[in-house]
């Protein structure tokens, strides 16, 4: 079972996430590449981070079923967001998938970075992430 935990002593987290997360021994690591809002065509979702936003979540979703996973096997996700006027947009879809996928607000690990820009200028977002999964 991945444990996920915000130690005393610290302030408490100021977004979406858990400040420790950890992994037992008996679980294997997989890497999900950074996602952006694209569909399943390769078409981008829409101009705003917030659509954007959302079909990130969803392919994430994607990868979680193709690996026999859910939500609850995330452990570190990193979110890029090509400049600040994109953050509410982000974060306003990131939360309405964490209300779906952590109603109990046991949240991994997660790093949010604004950068000048990503692989290409229609892109407002990405996110990459870290799966444990139980060893079968």
């Amino acid at each position: 079972m991945i444990r996920r935990w915000n130690p005393t002593g610290l302030a408490a987290p100021i977004g979406q996430y858990s400040h420790l997360a950890s992994v037992p021994a008996d679980h294997e690591l997989v890497m999900i590449s950074g996602q952006v809002g694209v569909l399943p065509d390769g078409t981008l979702a829409g101009p705003d981070a917030e659509t954007q936003t959302r079909q990130v979540f969803a392919n994430i979703g994607r990868l979680l079923d193709s690996l026999g996973a859910g939500p609850e096997h995330l452990v570190k996700l990193f979110t890029m967001v090509a400049g600040v006027e994109h953050l509410e947009g982000c974060r306003a879809a990131r939360q309405e998938a964490f209300a779906k996928w952590y109603p109990d607000g046991d949240w991994p690990a997660h790093s949010l970075a604004v950068v000048a820009a990503l692989a290409t200028p229609e892109l407002t977002v990405e996110v990459e992430g870290m799966v444990a999964l139980p060893r079968r």
